[in-house]
């Protein structure tokens, strides 16, 4: 019996097995950094003081918002970012994660043009 799992012991060896030392660090790996899925671009009619305005908006490869707000005036500005935060925290932002405003609005073009990303 002993000699019996003696034999099936070495017949597990394998003679052609290599072992080399090196004094060389290995390489290590690449590790790609995660990219940001984009959000396609959506258009939403947004219902805001009994006035229906346009809101455009798209992720931008920062992972923040691009937003426009189609149909106010330039002394709007407070109502487009109140309009351009509370719909991209409902559309876009995951549960539990706020919007914020992230530099100056400018109007240009008969349309507010922001940058919203969620916190």
């Amino acid at each position: 019996m002993i000699l019996l799992i003696l034999v099936f012991a070495l017949a597990g060896c394998n003679a052609n097995r290599e072992i080399s030392i090196s004094n060389t660090k290995p390489e290590a790996p690449v590790v790609k950094k995660p990219t940001v899925p984009l959000v396609k671009k959506r258009s939403e009619p947004i219902f805001y003081n009994g006035k229906t305005y346009q809101l455009d908006f798209g992720q931008n490869p920062t992972g923040q918002y691009d937003v426009a707000v189609s149909g106010m005036t330039a002394k709007q500005q407070k109502d487009a970012e109140a309009i351009s935060t509370s719909t991209l925290r409902y559309y876009a932002c995951k549960d539990s994660q706020a919007s914020k405003l992230i530099g100056t609005p400018v109007y240009t073009g008969a349309q507010w043009q922001l940058v919203v990303g969620c916190v």
